[in-house]
């Protein structure tokens, strides 16, 4: 076992990692900006290491102020958390070059399955069920209407290296291709370095459902199964829950299975989340992301499982500690991310937080860096805490999230909390009756964006 890691992140995640390594007895390093300096995953872990100025080019995101970091304090291994390097290929490669341990997936896998493209292919030779759409990239705005007039409108044009709903454009008939294929060429190059596109049946009304899946890299994987993430704007997930309301367990066991022999075949380390769009009972494959997630504590919740302490344990070359039919699901969770942000613009809204009390009792999680007088940066993401609860049946978990909200107080500064409030309001996310498209529509008729 390590004992010392390294976590290349900042936030909640970051302390996340820390609690983990704590409870195992491993000493934590910090990375921070200068901008973090008072942050509180510095002040938590075992030692700190300030690695640049406040831009995330200049500190979390510079691989040699990392590695120097982890040669300054002899720290054998590095979390990256979720984000900033994460599923970054190049990054895992000069830490195993410098004999290091990643604590995730390698550098090929990261690689295969960050280029969308790629990813498609694999998961369709492991009998992974996929999008229609075309064979790869879809170099010129002829190739892209043709390929639209034999998948049948609509479609989606994606980039290739996209994500977190940049270069995604929807051309709902052929009169739209040009825009679309251009656009998203064009985010896809001022984002991503990389103008690759490819096209894909675009669902009309489907749910976002994504397997978690686990490997311990010597072909032994699980699932733990699924997540619904259908609320969202701008393709950004707001609320998710586990497990998804609208999943049989015979669907959950079936394409569970499927998700964990797939990986299990190609030797995956640690955790990662098989994406799907699900509609009319199918499920099509989008992506797959090799990190940690954001939403992974409903999984814990339900499961009973700690899935950084697993990632610490097979990133050390130990077992898992549980196989398939260990994990049973315990009632149902729910999560929801709290951002720093000003409706109805949802615009980021960094500032001085003047008071903070998190909810508490039976069922109530609260993962956040906040505290009383810190000051949030302009220069990260929005995101600065998760509400999680847990209850015995979806009704109870709903109950018990209203009441959190009514709890928790962030003062000092605008949030999305007034969002959810409004959202448990509604008919529709009470019977979970929604898919990716409701919360787009609802805000328009809401809030007027």
């Amino acid at each position: 076992m390590f004992d010392k890691i390294l976590i290349a992140n900042r936030g909640e995640i970051a302390l996340r990692v820390i609690r983990a390594c704590r409870e195992m007895g491993i000493a934590s390093v910090a990375v921070h900006s200068t901008a973090d300096t008072d942050a509180m995953h510095v002040r938590m872990a075992d030692e700190a290491v300030c690695i640049g100025p406040p831009p995330g080019t200049d500190s979390y995101l510079s691989i040699p102020a990392i590695i120097a970091a982890c040669e300054i304090t002899g720290a054998q291994a590095i979390h990256p958390g979720y984000g900033f390097l994460s599923e970054n290929s190049n990054f895992v490669q000069i830490i195993e070059d410098h004999e290091l341990t990643f604590i995730g997936p390698t550098a090929e896998h990261i690689r295969v399955m960050g280029d969308k493209i790629s990813a498609k292919d694999t998961m369709k030779a492991l009998g992974v069920p996929c999008v229609p759409g075309s064979a790869g990239g879809v170099p010129t705005l002829e190739d892209a209407q043709r390929i639209g007039e034999e998948v049948g409108y609509p479609v989606i044009v994606k980039a290739t290296a996209g994500g977190g709903g940049k270069g995604m454009k929807v051309a709902q008939t052929a009169a739209d291709m040009e825009s679309a294929f251009m656009t998203a060429r064009a985010e896809g190059k001022s984002n991503f370095g990389n103008d690759e596109v490819y096209i894909e049946k675009y669902l009309t009304t489907p749910r976002h459902i994504e397997i978690q899946v686990f490997g311990d890299g010597k072909g032994r994987a699980v699932h733990l199964g699924e997540r619904d993430c259908s609320l969202q704007r701008r393709h950004q997930k707001v609320f998710e829950e586990a497990p998804g309301p609208s999943i049989s367990p015979e669907e959950r066991a079936a394409i569970g299975k499927t998700c964990s022999d797939a990986v299990a075949k190609i030797n995956y380390i640690g955790a990662g989340t098989i994406e799907f769009l699900y509609e009319n009972g199918e499920f099509y494959f989008i992506e797959m992301n090799t990190r940690l997630q954001v939403e992974h504590p409903v999984t814990e919740s339900i499961f009973g499982v700690d899935l950084v302490r697993e990632q610490i344990r097979v990133a050390a070359g130990l077992d898992m500690s549980f196989i398939q039919e260990d994990l049973h699901i315990n009632g149902h969770s729910i999560e929801v991310r709290i951002n720093a942000e000003k409706l109805p613009n949802f615009t980021p809204c960094p500032g001085r937080i003047t008071q903070y009390h998190a909810p508490g009792g039976l069922g109530v999680r609260m993962d956040s860096a906040l505290y009383d007088g810190y000051s949030i940066p302009p220069y990260y993401d929005s995101l600065i805490g998760k509400l999680i609860v847990h209850g015995r049946d979806r009704p109870e978990a709903l109950a018990r999230l209203n009441r959190a909200l009514g709890e928790l107080i962030v003062d000092g500064i605008d949030t999305t909390v007034p969002l959810f409030h409004a959202l448990l309001q509604e008919p529709d996310v009470l019977s979970g009756e929604y898919n990716i498209h409701w919360l787009e529509h609802w805000l328009e008729t809401n809030l007027g964006g």
